[in-house]
């Protein structure tokens, strides 16, 4: 977690300016405001990190989940299938389509989510104790998406049609088939050439719903999962704390916190995306089914789905979901424990030295006045 503000300095700086006092110590109104933005910092780059690793099994997910609308096929393919199909028809750059809003959207919810968290925990459990735990980690972890959700849901739009179009020439045999939901040969929505591109289409053809597509259902989504992750991840930290002190008192055994977020946040995020597959499921369905509707809104998507498909049809892509979720959120709660550690101590310490300094002009201006 990130270091407090108000820490005693070293010994050694202490020792180091003689005019040092325990008053000095706290960092001006300015520098606390960098010690919240700083979160949002290292959130942002380890958003971005996860997306950027885990994007082909997003890629995969999201066809998964889309086929029955963009295909029509009665007989879906399996995960397995799946990647064969992207391969053959798309390669390599089949995987990575979509990645450029992909990462855009990961900068911004990945920065409010831990950003958000930090201050509103502490706000949270300061305010109002019987808030305190549990309910303080899922309701700042809630707040935190939410926030981002402004930029991100765009950016998931953009990015989830990219992926079900892959390449130029496969997108248009896919129109040309035709399918359940649009007319054969008539395209649901023309081929984007990149982020700017696909950005400006939607808006042209469906205005600001259009880039909106889904937004309650992606708050449905990903409030639950955001929540219900950081609160697994810190329940997961406390019940390992507390196993090394029953279990191994004397034990010198010490995992480094970028550790425990690798493996604490890989099973925090795993735990949760199973939890919010259906929600997840038609989400995209929804921002993926453009002008020829096959939903008429989020309970008219359960209900067909359910009468379809069944619970399958509910948990489809359930496995690439969590293939990605694990390392994805392995990845970022990594990154920020690293940058954390790394940097926040160093940041603390020349906040410090640079009230000292401060202090130390001050006093000396005072006494040649």
């Amino acid at each position: 977690m990130a270091a407090s503000p108000s820490a005693p300095p070293p010994p050694a700086a202490a020792a180091g300016v003689g005019v040092w006092s325990p008053a000095p110590q706290s960092p001006s109104p300015n520098l606390a405001n960098f010690f919240v933005w700083r979160e949002f910092v290292w959130g942002a780059i380890a958003g971005a990190f996860g997306e950027g690793m885990m994007h082909p099994v997003d890629t995969l997910k999201t066809r998964l989940q889309s086929q029955a609308i963009i295909t029509g096929a009665k007989a879906q393919k399996n995960i397995f299938q799946m990647i064969r199909t992207v391969w053959v028809s798309d390669g390599l750059k089949g995987f990575y389509r979509g990645i450029s809003p992909g990462v855009t959207g990961s900068l911004a919810t990945g920065a409010t989510y831990f950003g958000v968290i930090e201050s509103t925990k502490t706000w949270l459990e300061h305010s109002n104790p019987n808030l305190s735990g549990h309910w303080s980690h899922f309701i700042a972890g809630g707040i935190g998406d939410t926030l981002g959700s402004f930029i991100y849901v765009p950016c998931e739009v953009m990015k989830q049609r990219m992926q079900v179009q892959g390449t130029k020439k496969s997108w248009a045999l896919t129109a040309t088939k035709g399918n359940i939901s649009q007319t054969p040969g008539a395209p649901m929505y023309n081929y984007y050439n990149g982020m700017f591109h696909a950005g400006c289409s939607i808006w042209r053809d469906h205005g600001l719903k259009g880039l909106y597509a889904g937004y309650w259902s992606t708050l449905a989504r990903d409030v639950p999962f955001a929540g219900l992750m950081v609160t697994f991840y810190e329940a997961m930290k406390e019940l390992t704390e507390y196993g090394k002190r029953k279990y191994l008192p004397e034990s010198n055994l010490h995992a480094s916190s970028s550790f425990e977020g690798l493996l604490l946040g890989g099973l925090a995020g795993g735990f949760s995306a199973y939890l919010t597959t259906p929600l997840d499921v038609i989400k995209t369905r929804l921002q993926v089914q453009g002008s020829t509707t096959s939903y008429n809104g989020w309970l008219d998507a359960i209900t067909k789905t359910w009468a379809n498909e069944g619970m399958s049809g509910l948990f489809k892509g359930s496995i690439p979901r969590i293939i990605w979720y694990i390392p994805a959120s392995a990845f970022t709660f990594m990154a920020v424990e690293f940058l954390r550690d790394h940097f926040n101590e160093k940041i603390d310490t020349d906040a410090r030295e640079l009230t000292g300094l401060s202090m130390d002009t001050r006093s000396e201006v005072e006494e040649a006045a």
